[in-house]
């Protein structure tokens, strides 16, 4: 079996520590395999929640986070630059976190994807859904999600 062949790696992150480490192991992935490497955050659209029983009324739309993961992206980007990647670029959007990464591997073909994962519990994720496992099972490339690290109490 060949090795494999990491040219095009792409990173999702919010910002977040557990994001954090997903993008450090997408640098060190990309420099050791002198990838190009896209970093990709999506802000989150807000829901606006209306009662069925309120007469309708004009609700103002939410302001969009897209400026703060614009700089999160911006910061990681330049992250990258400084660990030696020398194909590494960018991308903030807003929309469903989990659809728009699925669209983003849809347009650009992508060797590799990596996610970082919050370690949700069985109940909140059945809740709340779960981004990583969402596009785990329906991505068209190979998906590395990355845990944190489990720290053993000092005896």
């Amino acid at each position: 079996m060949p090795p494999p062949n990491f040219q095009r790696i792409a990173v999702a992150t919010d910002g977040s520590a557990h994001a954090g480490l997903a993008v450090d192991v997408a640098i060190d992935l990309a420099r050791r395999y002198g990838s190009q490497l896209t970093i990709l955050a999506v802000a989150p659209l807000q829901p606006v929640y209306v009662a069925p029983n309120e007469p309708f009324v004009a609700t103002p739309v939410p302001q969009s986070d897209l400026p703060h993961y614009q700089q999160i992206v911006e910061e990681a980007v330049r992250r990258a630059e400084g660990a030696g990647v020398s194909s590494a670029s960018g991308l903030a959007e807003d929309g469903v976190v989990s659809d728009e990464i699925l669209a983003f591997l849809e347009l650009h073909p992508t060797d590799l994807l990596v996610i970082g994962s919050r370690g949700l519990s069985t109940a909140k994720r059945i809740l709340l859904g779960s981004v990583s496992t969402i596009v785990v099972t329906h991505a068209p490339c190979p998906v590395l999600v990355v845990r944190a690290p489990v720290t053993k109490p000092v005896p």
